[in-house]
């Protein structure tokens, strides 16, 4: 398997347990995720970030960025079949923890993208 293709599938997978734990996806795990390990710019990581999330969210913006050439359209498939997966699952791993557990896990999440976002140059 290409090494993007199980990137991208596992940022999805990670993704959609993230959001069906504590709620959380897009902007604080996907976004940073594409900048970082998928060195994509910051356009085409927010582009990309919306074609994900498309069909819930963000249509008309995901049209404005695939207008101007922003989005990684492949990668964005990828990573949405990993959500679909992930969310099912974190979904189903966030009952058997109690609610001040998930609120340290995103509380700990944002803190640490905050900080690492905030000293990059």
């Amino acid at each position: 398997m290409n090494l993007r293709l199980l990137g991208g599938l596992s940022l999805g997978i990670t993704a959609g347990i993230l959001a069906g734990m504590i709620g959380v996806g897009g902007g604080l795990i996907v976004v940073p995720a594409l900048l970082y390990f998928f060195h994509l710019d910051q356009h085409t990581a927010q582009g990309t970030s919306l074609a994900v999330l498309l069909p819930p969210t963000g249509l008309l913006a995901f049209i404005q960025y695939y207008k101007a050439g922003h989005v990684n359209v492949g990668l964005a498939i990828t990573i949405a079949l990993g959500v679909l997966a992930g969310g099912y699952f974190g979904g189903s791993w966030a009952q058997e923890l109690s609610g001040p557990v998930l609120r340290k896990i995103f509380a700990v999440l944002m803190v640490a993208t905050a900080v690492k976002m905030y000293f990059e140059k």
